[in-house]
């Protein structure tokens, strides 16, 4: 699969990116760069490597069980704690309404972003 200009600038206008006609010829050749070395690395034969390391595995305590309850020690009590009061969060909002927080539109009715 190749990356397209078209795809380019579908995925810029997503973002909302404008790109010069150099840029976008830049981004179509790094990201089929990119998916070409993907896919040298997924040609390669890794059935007997042991992994180098694992996050998971270096953070689980030794346990027994199975599963999810093999991570048990990171689950910690569900509590209810004190929060921030609806008075103080208003008063340190840049603006507000006194009970909403008042932001820029980013959208109108009709869907379009606006500028």
């Amino acid at each position: 699969m190749k990356v397209s200009e078209k795809d380019v600038l579908y995925v810029a206008d997503l973002a909302n990116l404008e790109l010069t006609a150099q840029e976008r010829q830049r981004m179509v050749k790094d990201l089929n760069s990119i998916l070409d070395y993907i896919d040298m690395l997924g040609q390669l034969d890794t059935k007997d490597v042991q992994p180098m390391a694992e996050v998971v595995t270096l953070a689980a305590q030794p346990t027994q069980e199975e599963g999810s309850q093999k991570f048990g020690y990171a689950m910690r009590a569900d509590e209810v704690r004190p929060c921030l009061t609806h008075e103080s969060a208003m008063m340190n909002a840049p603006d507000t309404d006194g009970t909403y927080f008042k932001v820029p539109k980013v959208i109108d009715k009709s869907g379009e972003v606006s500028e």
